[in-house]
């Protein structure tokens, strides 16, 4: 193997290792005052409240997203909040689409992404399930 394709691996080797890994947080949640909706048509209403711990340092923002892991394909939304250091995110400081399943309980989770305001970095990652309803 030629001297400059070692070299060329070896540095592409190196800068991989020295990637900062992402951090596992912990976030929870309750779904709160829902209207109840099974009908498969999800009303827009107001996010739920967060609780998060071992927030990765130098997070700055947190966006959520919801999954229903019963129809990966439907798009529920989800919102971006400047995180403050907070263990919680109050009610209602995004609007997303409701679970609203329309043939039984489903299984909701929200994921939530941690970054970094410097450079949008992916500081960390974490995620809380609950069925609905």
């Amino acid at each position: 193997m030629a001297y400059g394709k070692k070299l060329s691996i070896l540095v592409s080797a190196l800068a991989f290792l020295s990637a900062a890994p992402l951090s596992a947080f912990e976030l929870g949640f309750e779904w709160g005052l829902l209207e109840l909706c099974t009908s498969g048509r999800p009303n827009v209403v107001p996010s739920p409240a967060f609780t998060l711990a071992d927030v990765p340092a130098g997070t700055t923002v947190i966006t959520f997203k919801l999954v229903d892991h019963d129809a990966p394909g439907y798009d529920h939304g989800g919102g971006t909040v400047h995180y403050t250091g907070k263990e919680a995110i109050a009610p209602g400081i995004f609007k997303y689409k409701s679970p609203c399943p329309p043939n039984g309980q489903h299984l909701y989770e929200w994921q939530a992404t941690a970054l970094s305001g410097d450079n949008g970095q992916v500081l960390g990652r974490a995620a809380a399930q609950k069925s609905y309803p």
